[in-house]
Order: C-alpha cells, then sequence, then structure tokens
C-alpha cells in the first residue's frame, strides 16, 4: 500500500465544467457557483498540514464544443500540490446537462471506486456536491466503508415549489427537470449523510425543512470563503481592461454603475432588475446598468433557457430605449471578476443580485470584499450574510418598483454608500474566508461521533482514518422472505433499512449458494 502522511479526502461534483483556473462561470446553468465553491474547497483543504491528499472528482468530457481541458483523466493543480482533479467517463463523451446524467450514475461511481482503490490509501471520508455526486456517495460510502459528508449546493423541492408559483405546470417541470428523481435521491442522501454541509442557517430551516430525512442535528452551518488574494478593494486610479468594453455600451462610464453577475437563468430574474431600472427616471439619471450574464457568441446556438432569458433582456432595453445606458458584454474572462466589483465600487456603484432565491450568494461576499455595497434578494441565504456583515439591503425580488427605488436611495446617499462599504470589507475578513471555513470544516469531522463516523488515530507522523458505519445488525433467516417480497411487511422493513444508515443488514442461510 502506498503511504502518503495525511488525510486522504474525495471531493465528489459530477455535472458542469471543472478545471483547475479559468472556470467558465456563467456559461451555462451548470457551471455557476457550486463549480467555484469546490474548486476552491479543495484548494483550501490542501493548505491544511493533517490533509495528505485531496481528489475532486468529477466527469470526463470529450466534446469539440468544450475546451479539450475537460478530456484530461487527471489533472494537477500548480499552486495547491496536494490537489487533483479527476475526471471520469460516465456515459457518452458529449457534454452534457446534468439532468441528463442520472442513467451513467452508475458507471461514475464504479469508475470513481477503481480510482480510489487504486490510490492505496485509505480513504477518510467522500465529500458529495448537489443531489448526483450525493448519489455516487452513498455507494461509495457504503462500498468503502467511510462516512459521507454532502453539500446540497441547491434543492429539488425548492426548485419546484419556485416554478409552480410562477405559473409552470408540474408536467412540463417533471418533463425538463426530472425533479421526481432529484428528490427522491435527495431525501436517500439525507438519510444515508453523516454530516449536511449548509451555508446558512435559512437553508436548515426554510429549504431542508420540507425534506422529510432532513435531521438539523446532522447539518452544520459553515458559510464559504472568498479568495482575498483575487478579491479585495482596489487603487483609485485603476482602470480594468473589462473598462474599454464597458464604455461601447454606455454614453457616460462615469456614473455609478448597477453591476449584476450571474448566468442567464430565469431563477436568476434579471428581467425584473431591467424592469427596475427602465421604469425609474431619476434613477436611470443617476446611475448606469451592467449586466454580467455568461458568455455567448449567438444566442440562438444557446440552451433554449438561457437564450429566452437574454432575449428577453434584449427585447425590455429597446422597450424601454435603454442604448447608451446599460451595458450587457458578450465576453468576460473570470480574472474580469474582480476587477469589474473594484470598477463598480470606484464609480459609487452598487452590486444587486435580484434572483427568485438564492441559497447562498458567492458573489455578494466578493462584491463586499472588494468594497461594493449590496442590494439582495430577501428568499434564502442573503440574509444571513447582510446581518453578518451590516453591508447591505435585502429587496423583495417580485417587486421591481421597490428594487428601483432602494437602488436610487442607496446611490444618492453617499454617507450610507461609504459605510456599507467598510463594513462589507471588514466583515467579509471577519466571516467569510476560506481559512475560516476549512477550520470550522475539519473540526467538525473531528466532532463526529466514533460510532457511526470518522475516527483518526496516530501512527508516527501518519494519520490514518477509518470508519465504522453501523451501530446495530439485524439477522434475519432466508426462509422468512420467501415469497415475501410483495407483502406490506418486506416494502417496510426494506424502506427502514434503506432510511437507517446506522443499521447492518445480513441474510442466514443453511442452503448451497
Amino acid at each position: 500500500m502506498k503511504q502518503e502522511t495525511g488525510l486522504y479526502l474525495v471531493l465528489m461534483s459530477v455535472h458542469g465544467l471543472i478545471r483547475g483556473s479559468d472556470l467558465e462561470l456563467g456559461r451555462d446553468a451548470d457551471t455557476g457557483g457550486q463549480t467555484l465553491y469546490v474548486v476552491e474547497l479543495a484548494r483550501a483543504l490542501a493548505q491544511r498540514p493533517e490533509v495528505g491528499r485531496v481528489d475532486l472528482i468529477t466527469r470526463l468530457i470529450r466534446d469539440p464544443r468544450v475546451a479539450e481541458d475537460y478530456a484530461a483523466p487527471e489533472e494537477y493543480l500548480a499552486d495547491a500540490p496536494k490537489v487533483r482533479i479527476i475526471r471520469v467517463p460516465a456515459g457518452p463523451g458529449d457534454y452534457l446537462p446534468k439532468e441528463q446524467l442520472w442513467d451513467h450514475l452508475d458507471s461514475f461511481s464504479d469508475h470513481a471506486l477503481d480510482h480510489i482503490r487504486q490510490t492505496g490509501l485509505p480513504l477518510a471520508l467522500v465529500h458529495s456536491h448537489y443531489a448526483d455526486a450525493g448519489y455516487v456517495g452513498m455507494r461509495l460510502s457504503h462500498q468503502l466503508g467511510v462516512p459521507l459528508v454532502h453539500t446540497g449546493h441547491s434543492l429539488g423541492r425548492v426548485k419546484r415549489q419556485r416554478l409552480l408559483a410562477n405559473g409552470e405546470s408540474a408536467k412540463i417541470i417533471e418533463s425538463k427537470y426530472a425533479l421526481s428523481r432529484r428528490i427522491r435521491v435527495e431525501e436517500e442522501v439525507l438519510a444515508a449523510s453523516s454530516l449536511v454541509v449548509v451555508s446558512t442557517q435559512d437553508e436548515i430551516e426554510t429549504q431542508y425543512g420540507l425534506y422529510d430525512w432532513a435531521d438539523p442535528q446532522r447539518m452544520m452551518v459553515i458559510p464559504p470563503g472568498v479568495n482575498l488574494e483575487r478579491f479585495g478593494p482596489g487603487l483609485a486610479d485603476e482602470e480594468p481592461p473589462i473598462a474599454t468594453e464597458l464604455r461601447r455600451f454606455l454614453q457616460r462610464p462615469e456614473k455609478p454603475a448597477i453591476l449584476a453577475i450571474s448566468r442567464p437563468d430565469e431563477r436568476k430574474n434579471i428581467a425584473t432588475l431591467v424592469r427596475a431600472y427602465g421604469t425609474n427616471p431619476e434613477l436611470r439619471a443617476h446611475a448606469n446598468l451592467v449586466i454580467i450574464a455568461g458568455n455567448r457568441e449567438d444566442i440562438r446556438d444557446m440552451d433554449a433557457g438561457s437564450r429566452q432569458v437574454l432575449t428577453e433582456l434584449l427585447l425590455l432595453i429597446d422597450r424601454y430605449d435603454l442604448y447608451g445606458k446599460v451595458a450587457y458584454p458578450r465576453h468576460h474572462q473570470s480574472q474580469d471578476v474582480p476587477d469589474l466589483y473594484r470598477w463598480a465600487a470606484k464609480n459609487g456603484g452598487v452590486f444587486i443580485n435580484p434572483a427568485l432565491t438564492e441559497p447562498f450568494g458567492l458573489t455578494l461576499i466578493e462584491a463586499a470584499a472588494c468594497g461594493l455595497p449590496i442590494l439582495a434578494t430577501e428568499d434564502g441565504g442573503p440574509k444571513d450574510i447582510i446581518r453578518a456583515c451590516q453591508n447591505g439591503e435585502l429587496v423583495n425580488p417580485l417587486d421591481a418598483n421597490a428594487i428601483g427605488t432602494q437602488l436610487l436611495a442607496l446611490i444618492i446617499d453617499r454617507s450610507r454608500w461609504r459605510r456599507f462599504a467598510e463594513n462589507g470589507i471588514r466583515g467579509v475578513r471577519a466571516h467569510y474566508t476560506w481559512p475560516t471555513h476549512v477550520a470550522q470544516y475539519l473540526n467538525a469531522l473531528r466532532a463526529l461521533t466514533p460510532s457511526t463516523h470518522l475516527l483518526t488515530q496516530e501512527v508516527g507522523s501518519q494519520v490514518v482514518a477509518y470508519s465504522l458505519q453501523a451501530d446495530r445488525m439485524l439477522l434475519i433467516d432466508l426462509t422468512l422472505l420467501k415469497g415475501q417480497r410483495d407483502t406490506p411487511a418486506f416494502q417496510e422493513l426494506t424502506r427502514q433499512l434503506r432510511r437507517r444508515s446506522q443499521v447492518a443488514f445480513g441474510l442466514v442461510s443453511d442452503q448451497p449458494r
């Protein structure tokens, strides 16, 4: 067996486009904040001396529509030598949306299991991200006898609730998103997880509260961090390259900018923001609107959801005659994002996240770290951020008039603007850094009870991790189950065993196999 000091941790994130640098955030609905989260988490864990190796396992993609980077079976991170991004096959090589990956997850799981065994290292735990990885994580947890840690990022029941409230039919929602399957897996993952990591208390109460097998005792609020080497206040005379692109759109680029950054997704509620700006003449006189909605070549070639959002954006700009006042560049790079926040702060602007619901909001703490005050949806995690940092206000994402009024009031009130800007910088450094996140994360792992979770012991300079997955065992004579599969008693037994991860099950028989 290969010897390597420290804990061996596996992070699992199946969908989207994941690589070590230049993440294509906002390219589509599957490549958003979750991809940034898992890469930054892997980097931060690797900085800890008790961690020996972190493997981030994702899907291998061979598709001419995406970069060749995603076809490399293994990627080493130059700035984090303990981290490897491992890509394994799952179905066809094409880049597929997450809704089409369910039938390929068993294949993904088998390849991931083979990789983990080939390392020859004692695995400490599997940490799955989103429901699809949760399904894989459950299998690996049981096969390898290690605890499962899970982060949902977004939840199927919450999504279905919002879509129904917006008037979509249940039949169309199911055909489009396969939410019944996702929700069933989410319930099973919650029952099987030793620890569920959430970003906010609101996530526990209002989102996981919709699930039958959510157990708050096994949940811990550990907010994500922000990379302070990238995100921080800039110098007053800095003029970033992206500003040249924005000037193409704006008649008076020196005016304060209302900045929004998100992927072109209906749930991000970009249309309401444009209405809020377009229907408020005083706001239009005082500020520009800058919308960074992913990258695009030809809107006609994008997926239906993105195409609809961007088409509506252009129609609203035309309806309210916002030419020269709204910037909506076709392209931006990952390195442009910190510059955008700093540029907007320099101009006395505001960052806004008007999403219909937001589990956390990484862009909010990025903007805050750069000294940019924020307005954010009152639905979800932003409540915790604004409560902790005191750097902005909540908005009703369905009330365009109120959003416009609040934006104008903050831009005009320079004293309040400066207070929010300073509070944001201090608050992020106090509450939302990756070292703080990882310290809480590792403490949570140590606190898991020995009977069911992670155990560690020192052997020389090496930390060896192992786990016990059951605190009781049920043995049943095989003859008692013959012909019983369709009975209510057998179905109830099966249901209870699936939901009780601490019970081991075995069959006893004197019959030859």
